[in-house]
């Protein structure tokens, strides 16, 4: 039995009340507000947080095209460590849609910031992969050309906003609050795994095999590749059916009642990024860093291969980031 067949087989056991909870577990509590969102009600509880997997056992479940480098950037997940969620919190059942941040936009008049700054967000452009982008990544910008409104292919309102910003993030959690009186907020990071990994404790609340994801999440697949030929190697064998964004709600919830939590769009937390926060992190309720430079993001994309799509992986980005794969997901807090 290798050190990860440990960690997972320690964690099943230290968890398997929670689990079996869940599978008890009635159909979950969801709320609508003002603007149409729904939210779930997420119960407190505690998990394992992070990853310990070793470069070497990654190694065999990744093989190339993978390089041995991109294993090595993943030592931020570590140490694998409690944490007990004390507050039970509604958080989103979907991603926030376009339909809903345009509702957001018309009733409040914030001006996102991919236009109050004219610099524009980033789109997709097939011809720019040619033209200028030695990876073949074929996301062209900043650009005014585009926004929330255009990120170079075709969303409807039922598909997940792209190209805000944290800062939109907030804006748009602040002004909920005032409207309605109660208090929501991004996720913690810590808030995001519980919820994401809904009582697993493997890479993807499926199990450990990528080949799920294609069945439960719209990531990087051959429905994609085609148009990211530079890349196709790192294709999911299979096809979730979208080659970009799908309408949220697509694939099926995990055990907590909430989609797309992997896939789809990157989604904004609370939390500063810190590698090395993992080490000295609270056990209870953990509010991440005081401060850092760039936010964490959590879940992978339409566009995210497999290994950046567990549970446990992490990212960033400046506050005032705008991307083709950034969205977000709210929380609201539960009443005493």
């Amino acid at each position: 039995m290798n050190h990860n067949t440990l960690v997972f087989s320690f964690a099943a056991a230290l968890l398997l009340p929670a689990c079996a909870s869940l599978q008890k577990r009635p159909a979950p509590q969801v709320i609508e507000n003002s603007l149409g969102m729904t939210f779930v009600r997420v119960p407190a509880g505690e998990f394992l947080m992070g990853s310990d997997e070793t470069p070497d056992a990654l190694a065999r479940d990744y093989p190339p095209p993978y390089e041995p480098r991109r294993f090595a950037e993943l030592a931020d997940e570590a140490p694998v460590h409690r944490v007990r969620i004390t507050r039970p919190f509604f958080l989103g059942q979907h991603e926030v849609t376009v339909g809903q941040f345009r509702r957001f936009i018309e009733a409040s008049g914030h001006v996102p910031e991919s236009i109050a700054d004219g610099t524009g967000g980033y789109g997709y452009n097939p011809a720019y992969d040619r033209m200028a982008s030695p990876r073949g990544d074929a996301f062209e910008g900043r650009s005014p050309r585009y926004s929330w409104r255009d990120v170079g292919f075709a969303q409807d309102d039922s598909h997940p906003v792209l190209n805000v910003t944290w800062n939109d993030a907030v804006a748009m959690s602040r002004w909920l609050s005032r409207q309605e009186g109660k208090t929501y907020r991004l996720p913690t990071e810590a808030e995001w795994e519980y919820a994401c990994r809904a009582g697993s404790t493997t890479r993807y609340p499926g199990g450990n095999s990528a080949q799920a994801l294609a069945q439960t999440a719209n990531t990087f697949d051959a429905q994609a590749a085609p148009h990211w030929p530079d890349w196709q190697a790192y294709a999911l064998p299979g096809s979730d059916g979208h080659a970009f964004t799908a309408p949220v709600g697509s694939f099926t919830p995990n055990a907590f009642g909430l989609h797309d939590m992997l896939g789809n769009a990157w989604e904004w937390t609370a939390d500063w990024h810190d590698e090395h926060y993992y080490a000295q992190s609270p056990s209870i309720d953990p509010p991440g860093p005081r401060t850092a430079n760039v936010r964490v993001r959590r879940g992978g994309s339409w566009h995210s291969w497999s290994l950046y799509a567990r549970c446990s992986y992490r990212n960033w980005n400046s506050p005032d980031t705008r991307y083709t794969l950034v969205g977000m997901r709210l929380l609201r807090e539960a009443e005493e």
